[in-house]
């Protein structure tokens, strides 16, 4: 009971003993006092760098100005704070105390300016990138290729994020997108990647069975539904019209929603793909798919890179659209089977 005080005990000290528990209030003319203005950050550069050499003519040589330059920054700093900061002894130059006195305070200030920037750099340079990308591009085209990227760029580390939905860079987590599409993304940076065209492919399983355009008739027809809304990308029924062997077989077979299960279809024996040559590069360069009869249909669409201006400027996402452009090459052009 000794060591505690009563609330009744306090209140029956002496008021000046109660002074020490007061928080000191700003008097009105001390709250009304304006904050000094800061000298200019140039100003405030040139002398950290005079008093690092202690010479003018260094000062300009690493400032890339001429030491005039120097002499009137350091003149507007001192008209600014009201005192010299710098004294002269013959030739040489050296701090007043008042120089001495504000020097660690400023060198330290533009060391943590310095380090604050280096950060911005360094999260512009390496960690997550998020890629939103259409699942078949990815799986057939991207993925394959990334571990290139990633012996390039050891510091970015690739977020993969497939989908079919444009992104929305205002509220999704992406960077940078992979379209397929028009090419009118409005608002948004847009460079053309690769172009797309379409022809019959099968196994090489399957390759005996057909001589013709015409054989195509007996053949399992596989049906690429991917919601691209591609009006120049023929079906099967259109294909099979301008072979002229209008609607016969054309609408039945088996039918995707992605392009990539049509080619995994396809490679399997499970059927006739119309291909677009991009997905189907790689499995035709390893013989997985064979291409079938003339000329590929060239598409409207095309893949896109897509992104928002202040994403496309950071040096990570700089470094990934400089390796897809290096990563592009026509697709392979695989002999075609002639009927």
């Amino acid at each position: 009971m000794n060591q505690i005080t009563s609330r009744s005990a306090l209140a029956s000290r002496p008021a000046h003993n109660l002074k020490s528990l007061r928080v000191p209030v700003p008097s009105a003319a001390a709250r009304a006092a304006p904050k000094r203005r800061l000298p200019p950050l140039g100003a405030l550069r040139t002398f950290e760098v005079v008093a690092r050499h202690l010479s003018l003519a260094r000062a300009a040589d690493e400032l890339c100005v001429t030491p005039a330059a120097v002499s009137h920054q350091i003149r507007t700093l001192e008209e600014h704070l009201g005192v010299p900061l710098f004294r002269r002894s013959g030739r040489n130059i050296f701090l007043t105390d008042a120089g001495q006195a504000c020097l660690p305070g400023i060198r330290d200030g533009f060391e943590r300016l310095t380090s604050a920037v280096n950060q911005i750099d360094s999260f512009g340079q390496a960690g997550i990138l998020t890629v939103s990308v259409a699942p078949s591009f990815a799986v057939k085209w991207l993925v394959p290729r990334l571990d290139r990227f990633q012996d390039q760029q050891p510091g970015i580390d690739i977020r993969v994020s497939a989908s079919n939905q444009l992104a929305d860079f205002a509220t999704d987590d992406v960077d940078l997108a992979i379209r397929y599409g028009s090419g009118r993304y409005p608002g948004l940076v847009v460079e053309r990647l690769l172009p797309e065209a379409i022809f019959p492919v099968c196994s090489p399983d399957l390759l005996d069975r057909i001589k013709t355009p015409a054989d195509l008739q007996n053949q399992v027809l596989l049906h690429d539904d991917s919601p691209d809304d591609d009006q120049s990308c023929p079906t099967w029924q259109m294909w099979f019209r301008a072979a002229g062997l209008g609607d016969a077989a054309s609408k039945s077979g088996l039918r995707f929603t992605q392009s990539s299960l049509v080619l995994e279809a396809a490679i399997h024996g499970k059927g006739i793909a119309l291909a677009k040559a991009t997905l189907a590069e790689s499995d035709l360069a390893s013989g997985r798919l064979v291409r079938l009869f003339g000329d590929a249909t060239p598409l409207d669409f095309a893949y896109y890179i897509v992104g928002p201006e202040r994403k496309v400027a950071l040096p990570k996402v700089t470094a990934f659209i400089d390796w897809l452009r290096a990563e592009v090459t026509p697709p392979v052009a695989a002999e075609a089977v002639q009927a």
